[in-house]
């Protein structure tokens, strides 16, 4: 008798402690799950293989003023010479310009072309000409236009856009970097560093959108109406001949020489490669390749 009744008080109550209406108890188990459940155990953090060097006393001949060579998922530098010297930037300047146009913009956003900007590598743009925010963000990483640059930055407000975008560099810690136009005209108050110029590429290479149209060797693009194209090929000349190049930026001027930014691959490997102020980047990169190549292993830690 006693057994019987034990079980049907404890039966009725739970019903009463469990019951989901205003149940204190009940309130306490439904919505604090995670509360009673088991935590994961012994998970560990994934560790990136570090880079070494076979051979210390081995590097790769190069004429560039300025070198910063890194495993990208680590980012750890494998090679470097005046990494944090303030250099001009050139066009390498226009992976912030993309950076800060993404932010900005969506890429079907049309903008109407103002007054056109003819200084230098250009991609052809029509006053009064309506085209994308991504056909512009094709025209400057692709073809390097310094048009569309102005364009992106003309259509948001000139000033407005300089600002951002030398917010986007305190934002990634590029602290010797300082952005006056868009297009990477030099200037005394425009330079960058290596070391600076790999954050803003890391950063790029996180956007899987941009990270497409730094690789994309050719491309024929239009405005809205069809009226205008524009036949766009990129000026690094190693896409498509050093397997592993994954585009990036190039750059040059006069006062600036030879810059070009590379994102490169090698089996399952990752590097990011800045030339700054070379008498030749193509040959300089191709000769860092090959060293990666030959003077380049990983340990597990």
């Amino acid at each position: 008798m006693k057994i019987r009744f034990y079980f049907f008080f404890t039966f009725f109550a739970l019903i009463l402690l469990f019951y989901p209406g205003d149940s204190y108890y009940f309130h306490i188990f439904a919505y604090n799950r995670p509360a009673f459940e088991e935590k994961e155990k012994n998970i560990e953090p994934k560790i990136n293989p570090v880079p070494y060097l076979k051979n210390t006393f081995y590097f790769p001949e190069t004429s560039a003023a300025g070198i910063y060579v890194v495993d990208l998922p680590s980012f750890t530098p494998v090679l470097q010479r005046n990494r944090s010297e303030r250099m001009l930037p050139a066009s390498t300047t226009k992976i912030v310009t993309a950076l800060v146009a993404l932010d900005i913009y969506e890429p079907d956003q049309v903008v109407v072309v103002g007054k056109v900007m003819g200084e230098g590598q250009t991609m052809g743009l029509v006053e009064g000409e309506n085209i994308t925010v991504e056909n512009l963000l094709y025209g400057i990483l692709v073809h390097s236009g310094n048009d569309a640059a102005y364009a992106l930055a003309d259509h948001y407000g000139f000033e407005e856009f300089i600002n951002l975008m030398n917010k986007k560099a305190e934002n990634l810690d590029m602290k010797d970097s300082h952005f006056a136009n868009p297009a990477g005209l030099d200037n005394g108050n425009q330079y960058s560093s290596p070391f600076d110029l790999a954050l803003a590429a890391r950063e790029l290479l996180k956007d899987k959108y941009l990270a497409k149209i730094v690789s994309t060797k050719e491309i024929t693009i239009s405005d809205t109406d069809f009226k205008y194209f524009h036949r766009l090929s990129n000026v690094n000349q190693l896409l498509g001949e050093i397997a592993g190049i994954g585009g990036l930026k190039t750059g040059y001027t006069e006062d600036a020489g030879e810059n070009l930014v590379s994102f490169y691959k090698k089996n399952g490997h990752q590097f990011l490669i800045v030339i700054l102020k070379s008498a030749d980047r193509f040959q300089d990169t191709r000769n860092i390749v090959s060293w990666i190549e030959e003077n380049i292993d990983y340990i597990n830690l």
